[in-house]
């Protein structure tokens, strides 16, 4: 390890126990702020996202496997096509539904955070 990333390191775990002043606590606040609006649409995205490929997974595997017969349907193509069709369309409807989500968070909370990092902007160039 050379002299600056021992230097960083040390730094790194000082300001662990440092005492936070009100800036920094405005700072953590205000990512807080900034996870609380994004985090919504994320876990929507992931799930909702998820839930489609899983399903688009399972037409494809009626089409392309014998599993169709097994599970007792004869010809296993046309619905293995409709099923891998309906998590399609959820996989393309996931990223403008998770903008909106996002977009009707950040109105909710732009009032905040702007007001916010305006004063830790104000407070760090004093």
């Amino acid at each position: 390890m050379n002299r600056n990333d021992t230097e960083f390191m040390v730094q790194k775990i000082r300001t662990q126990y440092m005492e936070k002043n009100s800036t920094q606590k405005e700072l953590d606040l205000l990512r807080e702020l900034d996870a609380e609006v994004k985090r919504p649409a994320n876990v929507f995205g992931y799930i909702f996202g998820g839930i489609g490929a899983v399903i688009m997974g399972a037409g494809m595997s009626l089409v392309m496997t014998d599993i169709g017969t097994q599970l007792g349907i004869g010809n296993s193509l046309p619905v293995g096509i409709a099923v891998g069709i309906v998590g399609m369309l959820m996989a393309i409807i996931n990223y403008p539904i998770h903008k909106t989500i996002l977009s009707s968070r950040k109105e909710k909370y732009a009032e905040r955070i702007l007001a916010l990092s305006e004063k830790i902007m104000n407070n760090t160039n004093s």
